[in-house]
């Protein structure tokens, strides 16, 4: 929900160079929210990961990268705004909160702090810019809750039209299961590393095709969460992964092993295991799970016409044309 820091530039700035060397622009002012500006760079750093989706599934129209940034500039916006708001009514956020939270992030991770910050690093983010991170997004929790949580309203009739709705989709879809090797990009990376690491997937693609054991590959080295589980990450539906992923798996037979795979995480060689049709389970073993996934629905729609009562009210004003 939060980008790491912020550039704060002037329309207009100009650096001044060596004498008689051109003069050169710093940044464009994409939106001024009252007082406080948003630098198209913190738009476009906002909106990378799903350029470069767009790219890889060859859907990177001129509209669809419009409507990619349009929509970055909206989720800064919209943070701006809850910051202003988090200040006004004095919210806090301490140290141990932060450290709890990580510590759940870790845990579902199933990684070591060690394996954990070198995860962070890979993705070009050390632990002091995560707390940061974590510390705003915690903030932002806190004030959606005070503001938000008492609209949430989930009835039994709810949870039992959703459990209809799920029953059906159960009964016309397949799942797969499927393990997976990572070898993980850094965000920024040159083109030398990205060479680097497609070379070392498409060796682990050649090896395991060659009758190496796929699980003992992952564990020696995939660089993703599931490696110490031989890169399985279990049973999944269509729309569960990112889609150049989900599009592949969903491609295979069980056994077969795909050719490297570029996400925004790095390159994947993913072997499918299993392909199910999905199972409806009694509404008793799920209710939880659906009650929690419409509170969820509900918080995020109360969210968003609480921004839209927060952008009400503010001076906003969008600099570039196409991002209006």
């Amino acid at each position: 929900m939060r980008t790491i820091g912020a550039m704060v530039v002037a329309a207009g700035l100009v650096l001044a160079g060596p004498a008689g060397a051109e003069p050169r622009m710093v940044d464009r002012v994409a939106a001024v929210v009252n007082d406080d500006m948003i630098a198209l760079s913190e738009v476009h750093e906002r909106a990378a990961a799903e350029l470069m989706m767009l790219e890889q599934e060859g859907l990177a129209s001129t509209e669809r990268r419009r409507a990619a940034l349009k929509n970055a500039l909206d989720d800064l916006i919209a943070d701006r705004l809850l910051t202003a708001e988090e200040k006004a009514l004095a919210i806090e956020v301490t140290d141990q909160e932060v450290e709890y939270a990580i510590d759940d992030v870790r845990k579902q991770n199933r990684m070591d702090p060690e394996t954990f910050e070198r995860a962070l690093m890979a993705q070009g983010h050390s632990m002091s810019a995560y707390r940061e991170k974590m510390r705003k997004d915690l903030a932002a929790m806190k004030l959606i809750g005070m503001k938000v949580r008492s609209k949430i309203k989930v009835s039994e009739e709810d949870i039992k039209a959703e459990y209809a709705r799920m029953s059906r989709e159960l009964e016309t879809e397949f799942e797969v299961r499927a393990r997976h090797i990572v070898i993980q990009v850094p965000k920024g990376a040159d083109e030398k590393v990205e060479q680097q690491a497609r070379e070392r997937a498409a060796d682990l693609t050649r090896r395991a095709r060659g009758g190496e054991d796929f699980v003992e590959l992952a564990k020696k080295h995939s660089e993703g969460s599931s490696r110490e589980d031989g890169g399985d990450i279990g049973f999944f539906k269509r729309g569960d992964m990112v889609g150049a992923f989900e599009k592949v798996a969903f491609s295979l037979k069980p056994g077969e092993i795909s050719d490297p795979v570029r996400t925004p995480f790095g390159f994947h060689v993913i072997q499918v295991v299993e392909r199910r049709a999905g199972k409806v389970p009694p509404i008793e073993q799920v209710h939880d799970e659906l009650q929690e996934r419409l509170t969820r629905v509900q918080m995020q729609r109360q969210t968003e016409q609480y921004v839209e009562e927060l952008r009400r009210q503010a001076v906003v004003d969008v600099k570039i044309a196409d991002l209006k």
